[in-house]
């Protein structure tokens, strides 16, 4: 993206002059012919080193809840008939997120050097997702800013509420993992060493299983920092693996394919896909550039290549139920209620009832999830004991044994 100042003449023909940022001059031009501005004069501006340093500064986490809050408050602000810079500034007063705060004053400063509100936005990708970017784009041209910062709000706050159930059906789960860990982490450390110091005085044949525990226990004691190690370089390994393209492709299809947590994230993922679609078809967004906004959204590769399928089936005149049907993403309950939203040309509102059957199916299984994960943690635990109690046992059963059948000789 390059920026360009440009002069031109409004409307009831006054003159305006500003800066906004695009791919080429015309591009400029086709955005201010769609604002009703008659273009004079269009040239090169480049930013300024320090101003590109300020952009830089502001990708910093923002999270989901703060947004929701940030768009609930532009809607009643703009609604209300504040200007936009106004209610921007005093968003920025007000915020209690530092890194929000750096981008709200960098989005007014871009905005007083003649910016529009798109261009401010796209200026922070870190914070503003590429649909958050679109339907703001499509609100500043059709004079609705203020509905596409309230569906906003809707979205996102759906999407955090989708988070924080996966969140608590997995918290438990991981809990117990993690407690089973460092059980068998301490066991190896401290439990089995003693009581191997005191089998091995007795100089007798052990039982095969508290020989492995023994070799292991005096495996993990002789080497555990080498284990940590390979642990933590394997785990940079498959992070900078997982940062390239088809690693990322390969990590978001394991995670679909997962047993048990697998389906619930496909569901969950294609609801997010589904509340997108209808956000933007409702926004005016034209139905290839939606899904192409969207394919960046889901924050899935895999689904993501997906939805470009879909994208160039339209492109090649298909229709949006064959290109669905072609991902063998979607069951056929939902493919019939897109094959009747575009019969019917309600396919907004079509859509919108696929995404809450999808978010009905996930919070279904966001509620049973705990009862089919803990017969799988209850057997593992079980192995877990009977291999300790076996290893530990079987040779103060076998010294009991011999001791009882000597006694009784005597």
């Amino acid at each position: 993206m390059a920026a360009f100042r440009y002069k031109g003449r409004n409307g009831r023909g006054e003159a305006v002059a500003g800066l906004m940022e695009a791919s080429s001059s015309d591009a400029v031009a086709n955005h201010l012919f769609n604002l009703g501005i008659t273009p004079i004069d269009i040239y090169d501006a480049p930013l300024k080193p320090q101003r590109v340093w300020l952009r830089e500064l502001g990708g910093g986490r923002v999270e989901l809840t703060e947004l929701v809050l940030f768009c609930r408050q532009m809607y009643t602000l703009l609604k209300a008939g504040v200007p936009l810079m106004q209610a921007i500034s005093g968003l920025r007063a007000s915020a209690h997120n530092r890194h929000l705060a750096q981008v709200l004053g960098q989005m007014t400063e871009a905005l007083d050097a003649g910016l529009d509100l798109t261009a401010a936005v796209k200026r922070h990708p870190k914070t503003f997702s590429s649909l958050f970017v679109a339907l703001i784009q499509i609100g500043e041209t059709t004079g609705t800013l203020d509905l596409s910062f309230s569906q906003l709000a809707l979205y996102l706050e759906r999407e955090h509420e989708m988070r924080l159930r996966i969140k608590s059906a997995t918290r438990y789960p991981l809990f117990v993992v993690f407690a089973l860990v460092i059980a068998v982490f301490i066991i190896n450390m401290f439990v089995i060493p003693a009581f191997a110091h005191v089998y091995s005085g007795l100089h007798a044949q052990l039982p095969l299983a508290t020989r492995i525990l023994i070799m292991t226990s005096q495996f993990t004691v002789a080497y555990w920092y080498d284990v940590v190690a390979v642990i933590v370089l394997a785990a940079l390994a498959i992070r900078t693996y997982v940062r390239t393209s088809a690693g990322r492709y390969r990590w978001h299809r394991w995670h679909l394919n997962l047993p048990i947590v697998g389906p619930i994230f496909t569901r969950a993922l294609l609801g997010r896909f589904a509340r997108a679609l209808a956000i933007t078809i409702k926004s005016g967004v034209p139905l290839i550039q939606g899904l192409t906004v969207i394919s960046r959204a889901v924050d899935n590769d895999y689904v993501a290549s997906r939805i470009l399928q879909m994208r160039d089936g339209i492109e090649r005149g298909e229709t949006l139920t064959r290109t669905a049907q072609a991902t063998g993403l979607f069951p056929p309950l939902v493919l019939q209620m897109v094959s009747v939203g575009e019969d019917s040309g309600a396919i907004d509102s079509l859509m919108t009832e696929v995404a809450e059957y999808y978010e009905r199916e996930v919070d279904y299984d966001l509620r049973n999830l705990s009862a089919a994960i803990e017969p799988l943690l209850v057997v593992g635990m079980g192995i877990l004991v009977l291999i300790l109690a076996l290893g530990v046992f079987l040779p103060m059963w076998d010294l009991a044994h011999a001791a009882f059948k000597q006694s009784g000789s005597a």
